[in-house]
């Protein structure tokens, strides 16, 4: 049987509630996994098979998103997290990083992120169990959201060595050329909305320490031809305005070890010939490719103001007396 090494980085600041007074704890995982633990400073090395080293990640994430929700962790929530580890079905919805009430992706700086509808949990259950996953639909569903956490979490659980973000540079008729300023400066307001997600998430000095060390990598669209991306959580967003040539080129980027998410919105697309969306073309003729699957929001996923579900509706209203 293949042993492997798994490390942990455990946040410092939570480090003494979580592993106990006197690391009693840890002794109750060590006992009830059977499996010793290093833990040096805030680094946890475990060694074991890979289901044993996922476990140890899945238990400790839940005891982390219990201190961070209750202030406090006591040993009676240690050894009901321990329980219900040992069941088979358990372990699979908490490595999804969904809880059963609070259904929590990732715990961000300031708060978890958690799915608010029964479509964003079926989007979550698709991207762990696919490789690939398009999701479709309107504005204010979360869509881009949640794929930045998903993302975060996986390069959290060690699943993914390095979290790629991209977007196609058009909108709204405009060209590179024409913005002011240098090529960052040009870029920023399409990358913009990433950029906001992650900064909510991670917070102003962990996001720079990670772009820094180039973990976390957002290009434009353009800038990702000839290269193969692996071991990595890859996201295309708004892929509604990528053209057909372009989604290709994306889609064969997806080298080992890594997932992807395509989001995106048919209802606005940019491009001058709408029918040269690599969205709407990919819609077509992926279906049949086992590890790729779809997800469909609509106007009753939007989880921002009432209004956008309104104003959704009132433009699909406008479009069908046109047809």
């Amino acid at each position: 049987m293949e042993l492997i090494e798994k490390i942990i980085e455990l946040d410092f600041a939570t480090l003494p509630a979580l592993v106990g007074p006197n690391d009693v704890f840890m002794k109750l995982i060590e006992n009830k996994i059977n499996l010793f633990l290093n833990l040096r400073g805030n680094i946890l090395s475990v060694k074991g098979t890979h289901e044993e080293v996922n476990l140890v990640s899945i238990i400790f994430n839940e005891l982390s998103f219990i201190l961070k929700k209750n202030g406090t962790l006591e040993k009676n929530d240690v050894e009901t997290v321990l329980e219900l580890t040992s069941t088979t079905q358990i372990p699979q919805r908490l490595t999804a990083g969904l809880n059963a009430t609070d259904s929590m992706i990732y715990w961000g700086s300031k708060e978890a992120i958690k799915t608010r509808s029964p479509k964003q949990r079926t989007y979550c259950e698709k991207v762990l169990n696919n490789d690939m996953v398009f999701a479709i639909g309107p504005a204010g569903t979360g869509k881009t959201y949640l794929a930045v956490a998903m993302a975060l979490a996986a390069l959290r659980r060690n699943e993914a060595s390095k979290i790629v973000l991209s977007r196609p540079a058009v909108e709204a008729g405009e060209s590179l050329g024409f913005l002011p300023g240098d090529l960052k400066e040009k870029l920023d307001p399409y990358l913009r909305p990433l950029l906001d997600a992650l900064y909510i998430m991670l917070g102003p000095e962990k996001l720079k320490i990670l772009t820094d060390k180039n973990i976390i990598e957002i290009i434009p669209l353009a800038y990702m031809r000839g290269r193969t991306i692996s071991n990595s959580f890859i996201i295309l967003d708004e892929a509604q305005n990528a053209t057909i040539t372009q989604m290709k080129m994306f889609l064969t980027r997806l080298g080992e070890n890594s997932k992807a998410i395509i989001t995106g919105d048919i209802t606005q697309i940019d491009l001058r010939n709408k029918r040269d969306s690599g969205l709407i073309n990919a819609n077509k003729i992926l279906h049949n490719i086992g590890g790729i699957e779809f997800v469909y929001f609509d106007e009753m996923d939007v989880v921002r103001h009432r209004l956008v579900t309104e104003i959704i509706k009132a433009y699909e209203r406008e479009e069908n007396e046109h047809i």
